[in-house]
């Protein structure tokens, strides 16, 4: 079938799977294997109920919207796939596959972030500026952007134990040489958001104590000088020709004692 692209912009055509190519500012990274088994299922039985969205790109199309759909169908062996071609540029393009999943809600807040970074660097403005174009505060954008501060191992556990973005932002104060321990404290004792951020502020009040040595105190250390010097006049009433001196050195003060061998 031959057509002119102008002509389908914006309405439901089928293109072949082939010609598709993946959305390189998609910023979801993981997709659950067992409900794209699931939808591809569904998608063989009944059709693909919703076209995903794509974009003309050389001699082929890539996608803007519809990771998930695009997946189950090759998943499911199918040839064609119903799209919306719409007229973008690839900076928009951007725009379209992240809204799309923030607003269906199926990326992770690590995802988001890096999805929103990936927006600003393509853009060039101020995260002030991103906020008002994606419609989202500030304070929140800062907030996820803050995230990708984590390590991504740490990522990648923090969202496999189903932790939640105030956990992941709660870590961020942990100095990164004990994260992944408190992350695994926090999961085996399945401690919330506050007890976490209690949990952490105890383990840092801890560290900044300071560690009590073995030491005997005394308040004044002319006890020891006296001490010493009652030792020595006991030994000299026996007969013990023990002499002791002492020198003061700028901040201590040195004591030596003689006491002569019996012969």
């Amino acid at each position: 079938m031959v057509f002119s692209r102008k002509k389908v912009v914006g309405k439901v055509v089928s293109l072949p799977v082939s010609q598709i190519r993946p959305n390189p500012a998609q910023p979801r990274l993981r997709f659950d294997a067992y409900e794209l088994i699931s939808l591809a299922e569904s998608i063989r039985q009944n059709g693909l109920l919703q076209p995903i969205t794509v974009r003309e790109v050389g001699d082929g199309y890539e996608l803007i919207s519809g990771e998930r759909r695009l997946r189950a169908t090759k998943l499911a062996k199918l040839r064609q796939i119903n799209c919306i071609i719409v007229d973008t540029d690839e900076q928009q393009s951007a725009v379209f596959a992240l809204l799309e999943n923030i607003q269906r809600q199926d990326l992770d807040y690590f995802e988001q972030a890096r999805g929103i970074k990936k927006l600003i660097e393509c853009w060039g403005i101020t995260q002030e500026q991103a906020a008002a174009r994606l419609g989202m505060a500030q304070s929140t954008l800062a907030n996820k952007l803050r995230l990708l501060g984590l390590e991504e191992d740490l990522q990648k556990y923090v969202v496999e134990q189903k932790l939640s973005e105030r956990h992941a932002r709660a870590l961020l104060t942990v100095d990164r040489a004990h994260r992944m321990e408190v992350a695994q404290t926090v999961c085996a004792r399945h401690l919330n958001v506050v007890q976490t951020e209690e949990y952490i502020e105890k383990m840092e009040m801890a560290a900044k104590k300071p560690q009590r040595r073995n030491l005997f105190i005394v308040k004044d250390v002319r006890i020891f000088l006296n001490t010493v010097g009652k030792a020595i006049d006991m030994m000299k009433q026996a007969g013990v020709d023990a002499v002791a001196n002492t020198t003061q050195c700028g901040d201590y003060i040195e004591y030596n004692i003689r006491i002569p061998l019996a012969k």
